[in-house]
């Protein structure tokens, strides 16, 4: 089959590394794609937002299957864009996409449905007052989130209540996350330790990859901003089979079918971020598509067609019960551009990729990078994945891997924490 990947990140070169593996692939576009998938694919200079330009071009190339990597053109209706079309679409449709797009929705879902969350209220840009009297009522600290789209900033924490007030104005005001904070989340603060569950749906069933663990914080310790993410391992230890039969019966099945029973099945790969509370197992957000940096150790854990399955989903035909997985573990550290998630340079030129063998058990994802003639040069804040492959008994080794092969790799600015893993290794 053809297949065209969405998107131009780490997630979709991880995609394209791992679809090229199936026997039943002939050819993969990748729209806009980067220097990493070049490599493995056609790549197409296309903006994601110009529906009409990436289904000519679909149809120019006889796709047979689309995978939609980011949750912008997800929300914004793609899939269905491409469903109308009579290709196939690994990816739910606008009002599915919902599930991330509006963290408002999200929640009011979760409580329709019964599925474990933390206690929350919902405030509009005209509901200023009630919210900062709500704040009142709380105890610190206290999570609020902006309800749209933030590039997974819009979440803060504080512990100190003006703050908490200073934030909640400047969020309906629009001086923070602009339109994506006129509605807003203020939910109580959860302790515990989180883990990402990955579900590929095709409306009705769904099949569980192995669990993640991401770290969301700029600095070691999990302190600092938030960033889209600096790293994963997986399976996560903490993740054991018997809480993962939990999660399917408690949160994936009630989810799946809700938005069935609700008139928007959901398409493609449910993400529920957990923490395991004293209270219980929680959901504090769903994303609508595979996670970045978590698809780049789940993806190559799997011993299994995924093309198969996902062109299976996309057709609301999922033959299995399970995937099959490698007895393995990966970890993923990211390299960063200094300065990010705030102003950091671009253009740095990256030297020694050559120096890192996939036959060595080591892959290296491009995130945000461009070609600048024959250099490669950094283009966003998450530039590399860097992702170690080892033993699942050995999880520490891997680690170790990967920080090897991190150490190959240059460039000006370039950052990336220290720690990636230390929950389940126990080294803090």
């Amino acid at each position: 089959m053809n297949i065209a990947i969405i998107g131009s990140g780490g997630r979709e070169h991880a995609l394209a590394w791992k679809l090229q593996q199936s026997p039943s692939v002939k050819k993969i576009l990748c729209l806009p794609g980067n220097p990493g998938t070049e490599k493995l694919a056609e790549n197409i200079a296309v903006t994601i937002d110009n529906h009409e330009a990436i289904i000519d071009i679909f149809k120019q190339y006889a796709i047979d299957l689309a995978v939609i990597g980011p949750e912008m053109p997800l929300v914004d209706g793609l899939a269905g864009r491409i469903r109308d079309a009579g290709i196939r679409c690994f990816g739910p449709g606008k009002d599915a996409a919902r599930i991330e797009g509006s963290k408002a929705f999200s929640k009011d879902f979760m409580k329709r449905h019964n599925i474990p969350t933390a206690e929350f209220r919902t405030f509009t840009k005209q509901e200023e007052y009630d919210a900062i009297r709500y704040l009142d009522e709380l105890v610190m600290p206290v999570v609020i989130k902006a309800s749209g789209l933030a590039a997974g900033k819009g979440v803060l924490i504080t512990e100190d209540r003006e703050e908490a007030r200073d934030i909640v104005r400047a969020m309906l005001r629009g001086e923070a996350f602009q339109e994506a904070g006129s509605t807003i989340v203020i939910e109580e603060f959860l302790v515990g330790e989180e883990v990402s569950v990955f579900a590929l749906c095709d409306g009705e069933r769904f099949v569980i990859l192995s669990p993640a663990q991401d770290h969301k914080k700029i600095l070691d310790g999990d302190k600092g901003k938030n960033t889209g993410g600096m790293g994963a391992y997986a399976p996560a230890p903490i993740a054991t089979d018997e809480m993962l039969e939990h999660v399917k019966e408690k949160i994936i099945t009630p989810t799946v079918n809700g938005m069935r029973e609700e008139g928007y099945p959901f398409i493609g790969c449910l993400y529920a971020g957990l923490i395991i509370a004293e209270s219980g197992v929680k959901v504090l957000e769903y994303n609508c598509r595979l996670g970045d940096p978590e698809t780049q150790v789940v993806l190559p854990l799997i011993n299994d067609d995924l093309a198969e399955i996902l062109y299976e989903c996309a057709g609301g035909e999922l033959s299995r019960s399970k995937i099959v997985m490698h007895d393995a573990s990966a970890v993923c550290v990211v390299m960063a551009s200094g300065g990010y998630p705030d102003k950091y340079k671009t253009g740095m030129k990256i030297s020694g990729l050559q120096n890192i063998k996939e036959k060595d058990g080591v892959l290296v994802f491009h995130a945000g990078t461009k070609r600048d003639g024959e250099s490669i040069v950094t283009a966003g804040g998450r530039v590399l994945g860097i992702t170690a492959i080892g033993y699942k008994a050995d999880l520490a080794g891997t680690i170790q891997a990967a920080y090897r092969a991190i150490e190959k790799i240059t460039f000006d600015g370039a950052y990336y924490r220290s720690d990636i893993g230390y929950r389940a290794v126990g080294d803090k």
